[in-house]
């Protein structure tokens, strides 16, 4: 965990005031749509209203969370990768990135990054680890790179291959804040051999109640959505080498379904990248 933390009482307390029940927020909408219990009454009615107006926004936590697997057994069995930068974890819930790797190779070593207070708060106790491996959190801002690579840097060897994760968190940088160059900076940083996992959601000409939902969030929650088209989630990739099959819906992302058919698509895209 990070460094020197304030007594217990004191942490509680900091971190009670800094979470508003009264307003509906993305994790904890997110951790209610995967069958979480850690939300508010407020958020589940936004959840429920979101679904309403598109009635398929639940599949995509669910989508979104089996491609974190998928991508993440592949990087640790058939790349060798050992270390994981994960910004933006979300709320803990099942089969989390330290829970996927380490169970594939006890000595990971896992650094998660969120500036949400409830996260915090569930994090220190559930982010647990392996005695082989290691798992870091860090309370931080997804575009204060320096901050995040010096922390990181004390539990990850960042001369050697990192994952970096990205799943569901640049949706909230808007365009006049550059995301791509924010993801450049983190992805420059790492040496050669290092991967990009990023996913998010998409306006689609054929899933138009997406943007529907994501204006009803955008008027009622915090904190604002950016909605991209696929080929401009695509452009995250630039410069990087692309594994197949490139930037798809996350459930059509090496789908583990033995008997052929394709997955329903859904409007949460990702993809999965290779440094050279």
């Amino acid at each position: 965990m990070t460094d020197n933390p304030p007594p217990q009482d004191d942490l509680v307390q900091s971190l009670r005031e800094r979470i508003n029940t009264t307003q509906p927020h993305t994790a904890r909408i997110w951790n209610y749509w995967l069958g979480g219990k850690d939300n508010y009454e407020v958020d589940r009615a936004a959840g429920d209203q979101i679904r309403q107006l598109h009635p398929g926004i639940g599949d995509y936590a669910r989508a979104d969370r089996l491609f974190l697997g998928r991508a993440v057994r592949h990087l640790v069995s058939d790349v060798g990768i050992r270390q994981f930068l994960d910004i933006g974890t979300g709320l803990p819930t099942a089969d989390n990135t330290h829970e996927v790797a380490q169970r594939i190779a006890p000595d990971t070593r896992i650094v998660y990054v969120d500036n949400d207070p409830l996260v915090l708060a569930h994090a220190r106790a559930l982010l647990t680890s392996t005695p082989e491996g290691s798992t870091d959190y860090l309370d931080e801002d997804l575009r204060n790179v320096d901050a995040i690579l010096e922390h990181a840097a004390k539990s990850l060897d960042l001369s050697r291959p990192v994952a970096l994760m990205l799943l569901g968190v640049v949706i909230f940088v808007p365009d006049d804040e550059d995301p791509y160059a924010l993801v450049r900076q983190l992805v420059d940083r790492l040496p050669a051999g290092s991967h990009l996992v990023l996913s998010h959601t998409v306006t689609s000409p054929a899933m138009p109640d997406v943007d529907e939902a994501v204006k009803f969030w955008n008027e009622h929650g915090t904190p604002k959505l950016t909605q991209r088209t696929p080929e401009q989630v695509t452009r995250f990739f630039d410069g990087l080498d692309l594994l197949e099959p490139g930037v798809v819906s996350c459930s059509r992302w090496r789908p583990d379904g033995a008997d052929g058919a394709e997955p329903e698509e859904v409007a949460m895209f990702g993809g999965v990248a290779r440094k050279n």
